[in-house]
């Protein structure tokens, strides 16, 4: 079993364990959960001293489907990400989680539901980072949009937590679809299903641009860059651990990991390059003042996780070799220190039962150990030497110089931010008065941070394991190796002088704050009022309003259900007629003497039609309904189908029995109101327009479908030679199997998730 093989395995396997454990005893689950996602851990830094691992298994012959992974440098450092510091962040929330929910008074077995969906986050982020398929990638990113549902909305009692898990799902859900769009369209254009075939290809092909326009704006959305923002900082409603691992290091990295796959041919497409500088840049401004602007504590580190990954999205826009370096090993160091970021507010809430910075200040005394490692952290972030951040900042300020003045400008200005708001963060946790209590804090909410301020401070000193998991990743992006070297060199070289500017600016920015804080809130406030947050909730009220609306009509009574399906298909049907080119498509032959028999049997079903029409009473109606059914059931006797015909003739005589016992047991009134209604004029108005749309709508198809008189076996030739491929032994016999196989399988779906719905109503005493 090679690495990529163990890696999927235990991945996998850790949320299942969790349920078996939580089956046994749900205070087991915390710490199953732990040594599940240690052994992973294991195996991701063994994978390290050994080759690239691939597996690839036939998946869908007939559609060129391969399940098909490679544990290759990409993969490896972003499955570094998922697992390693996940690590750290489950051990983290295995306490965490406990006194969460004891503060709610939740029971002991919520524990299962969080650990389950972070380790199949977890599980889904591994997929997703060793995919090779274009399907599996679109099949794992979506699980990750999923999994992240749930964790955002774990506190599902509170309506903040409900409305952000789902306004995270509709937009990384939707921009899904883009992705899927796109590896369409790169299939169709290069013919086949496998990333790395497409890349060896080579070149960009008719609509691979535009394929990989909506791959990138699904990425982006991921990692919640401008305009497509607004979700991050509401999904901090979610338990802070899911914060510091969704919204740090896996799934707002997944967004610029799938840039980073696809980036062998995105960077051959020059304008979007340019998207990438342009939203970039945008979202390392937007971020930056926003973080700056904001008091409780989460959402500075949401903010500044926008503009932290507009750093990367810009490096991408920037391109060359630095940029392509610069931006896997900012990945990387971003993950570090954000986390123990993110660590820590949860620390310092918990300890002092507060979330504003204005309410907390002066912990270094009573917290001594969790200043220490979330102090080395946010060193790391605001690029000091001895930290590896400040290698980040130095790779990103070498690229800036090599394109010139203006893109060392933006440079300067987006990590001059990063020093404000982080130094404003920091120091009014820790330094100062004490101004509220702390209680005693579990040192398990306090070596994760540690750990991790450890790690950003070992990067700073010695860099060389960094730097070659991110030149391994910079080889599969550029599809080209890649060599990584950084150093301290004691010079006034331009990214010393750079790095210099950004700390002066940076803290000039913090020192001055009284002078631009109101321009800064009332731009905050702006774009709250006109900004994308604003039109997703005025196009979501919207479609809701129109679904009521809709909803209202369609349950009104039957002939307004009827209505809202012909209606709109008759409409579509007429369009369609309308735009399309119909020369020869419709055609009229002549009745020949063998077709008398089956002209009188139509005669007789259109006569029987326009009777029913006019009946009023229901026992009539049934009879005159039943005498449109066995007259098509002659025509098909006429056409030789008597299979169907017997099947016509069962149907219509169960149909009509049961019609007239209805009837019967129906109360006479309501008939009675029907027959009224009946004669009403816009009761007959309506139905008119009814019956001519949907009448147009069978007749144009029927029409269009009888006139081919030579059709193209194309299809037919291909499902004919790929019917052995499925075991069955003529295409009839295949074409309903499959046909009612994905059936069947709809219907399972549409009721296990019925049942869900009724065991979630019933739990929570909602159908009581």
């Amino acid at each position: 079993m090679n690495a990529a093989m163990m890696l999927l395995v235990i991945s996998f396997a850790a949320p299942l364990l969790v349920l078996v454990a939580g089956t046994i005893n749900a205070r087991l689950v915390p710490h199953v959960a732990v040594l599940a996602t240690a052994l992973a851990a294991v195996v991701v830094g063994w994978s390290f001293w050994q080759p690239d691992a691939a597996i690839r298994w036939t998946w869908a012959e007939v559609y060129g489907l391969h399940f098909e992974l490679r544990l290759d440098g990409l993969a490896r450092l972003y499955a570094l990400l998922a697992i390693g510091i996940g690590f750290l962040v489950v051990a983290y929330a295995s306490r965490y989680m406990e006194l969460h929910l004891h503060h709610g008074d939740r029971p002991a077995s919520d524990h299962i539901r969080f650990f389950f969906f972070l380790l199949l986050f977890m599980a889904a982020m591994v997929g997703l980072v060793m995919a090779q398929d274009l399907i599996l990638i679109f099949v794992f990113w979506d699980l990750t949009a999923i999994a992240s549902f749930f964790l955002i909305g774990f506190d599902q009692h509170e309506e903040d937590s409900r409305s952000s898990a789902m306004m995270a799902l509709v937009v990384t859900g939707v921009t899904a679809v883009l992705v899927l769009v796109g590896a369409m369209l790169l299939h169709h254009d290069y013919g086949t299903w496998s990333l790395p075939a497409i890349i060896e290809q080579g070149g960009i092909q008719d609509s691979a641009p535009w394929a990989l326009l909506l791959i990138a704006i699904g990425a982006l959305a991921k990692s919640a860059q401008v305009p497509l923002h607004f979700w991050l900082p509401r999904a901090m409603a979610a338990p802070t651990p899911v914060s510091a691992y969704l919204h740090s290091a896996a799934m707002v990295a997944a967004g610029v990991f799938l840039i980073g796959r696809f980036y062998p041919l995105m960077q051959q497409v020059d304008w979007l390059l340019d998207v990438f500088l342009v939203i970039g840049f945008a979202s390392m401004l937007v971020g930056g003042i926003l973080a700056l602007t904001r008091n409780v504590l989460k959402q500075v580190l949401a903010y500044s996780t926008i503009s932290q990954y507009g750093y990367v999205v810009f490096m991408f826009g920037m391109g060359g070799d630095y940029g392509i370096k610069g931006a896997s090993f900012y990945v990387l160091a971003h993950a570090i220190v954000k986390s123990a970021l993110f660590l820590t507010a949860g620390a310092v809430t918990e300890a002092t039962g507060k979330k504003t910075l204005a309410d907390i200040g002066g912990l270094r005394q009573t917290m001594p150990m969790l200043a220490l490692g979330s102090g080395m952290a946010a060193a790391g972030l605001v690029a000091l030497p001895l930290t590896i951040g400040f290698f980040k900042d130095e790779l990103f300020f070498a690229r800036a110089a090599q394109l010139g003045a203006p893109y060392m400008v933006m440079a300067v200005a987006g990590a001059a931010l990063t020093f404000a708001y982080i130094f404003r963060f920091w120091t009014h946790i820790f330094l100062g008065r004490e101004i509220s209590p702390s209680q005693p804090i579990s040192t398990w909410l306090v070596w994760p941070v540690v750990v991790l301020g450890l790690l950003t401070v070992l990067g700073g000193i010695w860099p060389a394991p960094f730097t070659h998991i991110a030149e391994a990743a910079a080889s599969v992006s550029t599809n080209s190796p890649q060599k990584l070297h950084v150093e301290y060199v004691i010079a006034p070289i331009v990214e010393n002088l750079m790095a210099i500017s950004t700390w002066v600016f940076g803290f000039g920015i913090y020192w001055t704050r009284r002078r631009w804080w109101r321009v800064a809130l009332g731009i905050a406030h702006l774009g709250e009022q006109l900004g994308p947050a604003h039109w997703y909730y005025r196009g979501l009220n919207g479609l809701n309003h129109l679904s009521d609306s809709i909803h209202s009509f369609e349950v009104r009574d039957l002939r307004s259900r009827v209505a809202s399906i012909l209606l709109p298909a008759g409409i579509l049907v007429g369009l369609a007629v309308l735009v399309t080119p119909n020369a020869n498509s419709f055609e009229i032959g002549p009745i020949q003497q063998s077709d008398f028999t089956l002209v009188i049997m139509l005669i007789a079903a259109v006569v029987s039609g326009l009777v029913v029409m006019t009946l009023r009473d229901h026992l009539r109606l049934a009879i005159g309904l039943s005498s449109v059914g066995y007259s098509l059931a002659g025509v098909y006797a006429f056409m030789s189908a008597p299979n169907v015909t017997l099947v016509a003739i069962v149907v219509e005589t169960i149909l009509s029995m049961f019609l007239i016992g209805m009837m019967v047991l129906m109360p006479r009134t309501i008939l009675r109101f029907e027959t009224e209604a009946d004669s009403d004029r816009r009761s007959i108005s309506r139905d008119a327009v009814i019956a001519t749309v949907a009448g147009l709508l069978v007749f144009f198809v029927s029409w269009g479908a009888l006139s081919r008189t030579s059709w193209n076996t194309e299809i037919i030739d291909s499902q004919t030679v790929l019917t052995p491929a499925v075991h069955g032994k003529n295409i009839v016999t295949v074409i309903l199997a499959d046909f009612r196989g994905f059936d069947t399988m709809g219907e399972i779906t549409v009721i296990t998730i019925t049942l869900i719905g009724i065991i979630s109503l019933l739990r929570s005493g909602r159908l009581r």
